[in-house]
């Protein structure tokens, strides 16, 4: 009695259900990445994200002081010290002298090391390192330790990504490069797309239902098919591999979908306002600056969505229009692939690296979404 008339409710769980699915598809992978971002690579190793929070189990190879930190006492030379900071709560639960046998002996106990000399490891870290000569060399033995120790969160990922990383490891050109990319590819295609829509918007001319039902084919063509034409043309007329080679690319990819948007929205104005302004002595020029553009804010901020997140995560274009044998030109995408191929193992750099790059996509995301079903959805109901 209280269901409203027409209402599924087996249908709408299903839509609830669904939803919640995609949510969970798309934060659980977004939260691990942040959160192994922060993490060490030790522990990364040991434990997923999930268990960021909780003391982990690792084996870790540490070393003694050094043979000039040495003390005589009686007859003989002594080495003290500690493995892990005064007043953590990281415990040793094995520990060993050789690579292949790491957990040979129980905190607590002695071993003889070969090169001479007594080591006691305790289970907090504790060590004592006793010879009846002197001690020599430059650093002190090895010890394999099998400990369980607390979580640690460090930003030395993020530093070394952004700020002190080496060429492979520095993302903070790659984020420029993209920048530079991003911004005019996506403002390009967005002026020019607003006064193509507002003219098959309003404006009476031969030929206009022809141009429209082309935008509407090249929706569906395939880019790659024009990467090497585009590519060939740019070498004839002297643009080559560049900035302003991507730009155009971006914009011409980009067109279509802009035009065919701002469109829509645009028909869906009242007339009223239109013919008002005409009568009032208004230009094209003056309606579309000061009357459509105005009103069109929530179209052009949803296609402004999707194409600064189409050309921020691109590669495929970059790598045809952009990117050299040089690398000065290389954008984020690009620098992560090649972490992929010489940075396989360290993860907390692949992490972080993979973060920074859908951050900004993320803040302008959130910053423009209440304009996106707005945008998407205008001219779809009369």
């Amino acid at each position: 009695m209280n269901m409203i008339a027409g209402e599924k409710p087996a249908l709408i769980w299903a839509l609830r259900l669904s939803v919640v699915l995609l949510v969970g598809l798309w934060l659980f992978p977004t939260l691990g990445l942040l959160v192994s971002s922060f993490r060490t690579s030790d522990q990364i190793a040991t434990s997923g994200w999930w268990r960021a929070m909780f003391p982990s189990e690792q084996n870790l190879t540490l070393r003694t002081d050094p043979p000039s930190a040495q003390m005589q006492e009686g007859d003989l030379y002594v080495i003290e010290g500690r493995f892990f900071a005064e007043g953590t709560s990281s415990e040793i639960s094995a520990w060993g002298t050789s690579a292949r046998e790491p957990a040979a002996y129980d905190p607590g106990t002695s071993a003889e090391l070969r090169r001479g000399g007594t080591l006691t490891v305790a289970a907090d870290g504790a060590y004592r390192l006793e010879s009846a000569e002197e001690i020599s060399g430059k650093r002190g033995p090895r010890v394999f330790v099998t400990a369980t120790v607390p979580p640690e969160f460090t930003l030395e990922n993020y530093e070394t990504v952004l700020i002190s990383g080496n060429s492979t490891d520095n993302m903070a050109k790659a984020f420029f490069n993209t920048l530079t990319v991003t911004i005019p590819a996506t403002i390009i295609p967005i002026l020019v797309a607003a006064f193509a829509a507002y003219a098959l918007a309003w404006m009476e001319f031969p030929g206009r239902a022809l141009l429209v039902a082309a935008i509407v084919g090249l929706l569906v063509v395939p880019l790659q098919l024009a990467l090497i034409p585009l590519l060939k043309f740019h070498n004839e007329i002297g643009i080559g591999k560049g900035y302003i080679g991507v730009w155009m690319a971006h914009t011409g990819f980009g067109l279509p979908l802009a035009i065919y948007l701002l469109r829509n929205y645009m028909v869906g104005i009242p007339r009223d306002i239109i013919e008002n302004a005409r009568v009032d002595g208004a230009t094209d020029f003056m309606i579309f600056v000061r009357i459509i553009l105005p009103l069109s804010f929530p179209a052009l901020a949803s296609f402004a969505i999707f194409q600064f997140l189409w050309t921020w995560n691109d590669l495929l274009v970059a790598m045809v229009f952009l990117i050299d044998a040089t690398g000065e030109t290389t954008v984020m995408t690009k620098q992560i692939v090649e972490l992929l191929g010489t940075r396989g193992g360290n993860w907390e750099i692949l992490a972080t690296s993979a973060f920074v790059s859908i951050a900004v996509p993320l803040a302008v995301f959130f910053a423009m979404q209440k304009y996106l079903v707005r945008g998407l959805l205008a001219g779809s109901v009369k």
